[in-house]
């Protein structure tokens, strides 16, 4: 059997824990005590996760992951320069460091969920999905690309390709548990985004997710189940257990942290009552490797027609780039009604073409 066809077995954890917002705190410095009092509870649970699943699987947990936004919440009244200086992380920060000093001591893949200053592009922020390897090293950063109110690396698109290219909007980290790539939250929602991980090699899809659960199937549950049958993939989704500290009823965003297997089965998923590690697998790499070259009507990715689509989408003019690029300069948005005037203008451009 060749390399190709074999692959690791370990354990991921979709990690359930709190969101405690740092919208109340009055400054910057106190906004960053409450975050790194909320890394050292993550470094705890994470800590003992690794041991105990260990343990009573006898497999070793490689990847455990973060739900959105974990160490600050998400912005409220807050505008965007507010929030940068309040809740943003940069690259050499205490925060980073203090993330890889854990993968490393668990050796393991950690992935998560934040907003981080880009130095390329210092007046804006983004939503980031990070992937922090054993060495304790950030080896996958994947930049939101689709919000409401936020900035995007769409916005200034242009200047963004220059800089990363295709690949680093669409980034896959090529490991030794897998090929891992992230998505955020409402993107899960959207078929492109994930399948344009696995053109690239993913077979593990990382899910950071705040979201309200329910018994019932909501859109963000079916479309993960399906984002996993259609691309072969797993789907790590861990949600919050809940967000504190915000004026929104703490558990609004609760429960369903789960893994999804390549059929779209839910392997395993983590309840309502808080915060939780209970919501772990085993993923066998290697397995999902041998049915992804097989011939016959099951394997969807090698039956998919790409080349039907291009034409398609390449007429589609409706959600424009460089929403916030000017004369090739970054501009910092004032506030977030911005992003609501931009939306009503793809509205109207969607009725003038007959597609509302």
């Amino acid at each position: 059997m060749s390399d190709q066809e074999t692959g690791p077995e370990y354990i991921a954890v979709a990690l359930q824990v709190s969101c405690h917002g740092v919208n109340r705190c009055p400054d910057a410095e106190s906004a960053r005590a409450r975050i790194a009092r909320t890394i050292d509870t993550i470094s705890g649970y994470t800590t003992t996760a690794s041991n105990f699943c260990e343990w009573f699987y006898g497999a070793p947990v490689r990847l455990v992951a973060l739900p959105e936004y974990a160490v600050t919440g998400f912005p409220l009244k807050e505008t965007p320069a507010e929030w940068r200086e309040k809740a943003c992380l940069s690259y050499d920060g205490p925060e980073y460091e203090a993330l890889g000093k854990l993968a490393q001591d668990n050796d393991l893949f950690l992935a998560g969920n934040v907003y981080e200053i880009d130095p390329n592009f210092p007046e804006l922020y983004f939503q980031v999905c990070f992937i922090i390897g054993p060495s304790g090293d950030v080896i996958l950063r994947y930049r939101r690309l689709t919000s409401s109110f936020e900035p995007t690396p769409h916005d200034v698109w242009e200047k963004y390709l220059d800089i990363y290219g295709l690949d680093g909007v669409f980034p896959v980290a090529r490991t030794e548990i897998g090929n891992l790539a992230m998505i955020a939250s409402e993107e899960i929602l959207y078929p492109e985004f994930t399948r344009m991980h696995v053109m690239r090699g993913a077979e593990v899809i990382i899910h950071p997710t705040s979201e309200p659960g329910s018994p019932q199937l909501t859109i963000k549950e079916i479309a993960r189940r399906a984002r996993a049958v259609e691309n072969m993939a797993y789907v790590v989704s861990p949600n919050s257990a809940s967000i504190e500290d915000i004026p929104i009823p703490p558990y609004t965003c609760s429960a369903m942290s789960k893994i999804v297997g390549p059929h779209g089965e839910v392997m395993i998923e983590a309840g309502p009552g808080g915060e939780s590690m209970s919501a772990n697998a085993v993923l066998d790499i290697g397995a999902l490797r041998r049915e992804r070259r097989r011939v016959g009507m099951a394997n969807i990715l090698s039956r998919q027609a790409y080349g039907l689509f291009a034409e398609s989408y390449s007429q589609a003019d409706f959600h424009r780039p460089n929403f916030l690029l000017q004369d090739g300069k970054v501009v910092e948005p004032p506030d977030r009604m911005v992003f609501r005037k931009r939306q009503e203008e793809n509205v109207e451009r969607l009725i003038k073409a007959g597609l509302l």
